[in-house]
């Protein structure tokens, strides 16, 4: 069972029990959270920030609807090896070198995109840009190993969250960048739409710089033991640490429940991404409303995310604190299928309000289910957190590779048909969390192993205590 340490604001870990996180950031903890956040936020503004100017750009290069659809699930398969490494690489040498120095290196290759002529090279900058979305994983991770038990789903939802409006703010902005741009005299569309990108840019390198430079790591003793990444490389024997890290990735790729979750990821945020790239065109085409207004129409659904996917890790937690990791699950399998249902309508509504209102209903859930997602992430196996994180945060971007490639690439099918059977896939895909289970705590319809082994408790769920 779950309990809430009174006595202390940190645990045996120096991981904080309290979560604040509009209290100022006084503390390393809370620092970390909003430069975590704000970091992941610039990563999500610069990766789409290419969708709101679809319509431009595909006019100035001639993409055809095969173009478009290629070049959005390049932009997803480009961060799915990354978040796969990213999860290791965080256990190995820490969440904050590896989210900052990842924003440096990808910062610059957004300004390629102004240099773009052909479909070819659109498609290759949306693959490098993608590299960037595997913050995520640090984000997630950083959180897992600042924040206990008891707050982490909040903890997680909260950051991501927030990040995440990073893609609706950016398709809210870059069409007034364009815009302005524009308005200067003697700057041609191609010209202004080029020059938009020098924004997400620079934005993206200055979070980086923040994070390196600010950040903070919990390198707490008992972590030290847990995780190779906190242990000194001069102390430890390297063929010890590369077998110790091998230890840790193979735990981790072992778990059944990782690869479960990576699936529901995939078919949540997976479905939120391929949202992001395909909505502002969406109410473009199908209601022929200006740019500026699809723009607005599909920042309302990224946007969202500041207090929908918090609510999902508020509701983990709370529902944790009564029920255990079943009710963690519990809850995550009805908002997710709810979610699904929401997405069949959105393809089914004819009327640009009521499609509006649908979308945002849907936009609430989808990333609530991914806020419990994540609230679920942290007591599968301690050790291997960061392998995890990864398993599942990749999960995300395979989902949107296939939900894109399957229902959004040509012109095969109506984007209103293909809105409504990615809803059904949802509903299919969330049924496999009905098979997760903890020996010590149970699964959704089982209690929990009256014989399950405590030291095997202690190795890899001690944060259920």
């Amino acid at each position: 069972m779950e309990k809430h340490h009174k006595q202390s604001s940190h645990d045996s870990d120096e991981k904080t029990t309290e979560f604040r996180p509009f209290s100022p950031a006084v503390t390393p903890h809370m620092r970390t959270f909003h430069l975590s956040w704000l970091n992941l936020f610039s990563c999500f503004f610069t990766t789409f920030s290419i969708p709101p100017l679809l319509p431009i750009i595909r006019d100035d290069l001639n993409l055809t609807a095969a173009d478009i659809g290629t070049a959005g699930s390049a932009s997803f398969a480009g961060s799915i090896l990354s978040r796969l490494l990213m999860g290791p690489i965080c256990d190995l040498v820490g969440p904050r070198k590896a989210s900052g120095i990842l924003s440096l290196i990808t910062a610059p290759i957004i300004l390629i995109t102004s240099i773009a002529s052909t479909p070819g090279e659109f498609i290759v900058v949306r693959f490098l840009v993608g590299f960037s979305l595997a913050t995520f994983v640090a984000n997630q991770y950083w959180m897992s190993s600042m924040f206990s038990g008891t707050v982490v789903g909040s903890a997680n939802a909260f950051a991501a969250g927030w990040a995440n409006t990073g893609a609706g703010v950016t398709q809210l902005l870059m069409p007034l960048i364009y815009s302005s741009i524009l308005y200067f005299p003697h700057v041609s569309s191609s010209t202004a739409w080029r020059l938009s990108f020098i924004v997400p840019a620079v934005f993206q390198a200055i979070t980086g710089i923040l994070v390196l430079a600010f950040g903070h790591d919990n390198k707490h003793k008992k972590q030290n033991q847990n995780h190779p990444r906190t242990t000194p490389l001069d102390s430890v024997n390297p063929k010890e640490s590369h077998e110790s890290a091998l230890k840790v990735v193979f735990r981790g790729l072992g778990d059944y429940r990782g690869w479960i979750l990576g699936l529901l990821y995939g078919f949540s945020f997976g479905v939120e991404m391929t949202t992001d790239n395909i909505i502002a065109e969406y109410f473009y085409d199908r209601f022929g409303v200006n740019l500026q207004s699809a723009g607005t129409i599909a920042a309302c659904f990224g946007m969202t995310n500041f207090f929908s996917r918090p609510m999902g890790g508020f509701v983990s937690d709370k529902m944790g604190k009564r029920y255990g990791v079943r009710g963690r699950l519990w809850s995550l399998w009805i908002v997710q299928t709810v979610a699904g249902l929401l997405c069949v309508l959105l393809g089914r509504v004819n009327s640009l309000w009521s499609s509006i209102i649908v979308m945002c209903c849907f936009s609430v859930f989808v990333q609530a289910a991914s806020g419990l997602i994540f609230g679920v992430v942290p007591f599968v196996s301690k050790r291997s957190l960061g392998v995890i994180s990864g398993m599942t945060g990749s999960g995300g971007t395979i989902g949107a590779v296939v939900t894109q490639m399957l229902l959004f690439s040509g012109d095969k099918l109506s984007k209103q048909t293909s809105i409504s059977l990615m809803g059904l896939m949802m509903i299919l895909c969330t049924l496999p969390v009905t098979l997760i289970y903890f020996p010590q705590s149970g699964g959704i319809f089982c209690g929990p192993s009256a014989d399950h082994d405590d030291d095997d408790e202690e190795e890899n769920y001690s944060l259920l205590e």
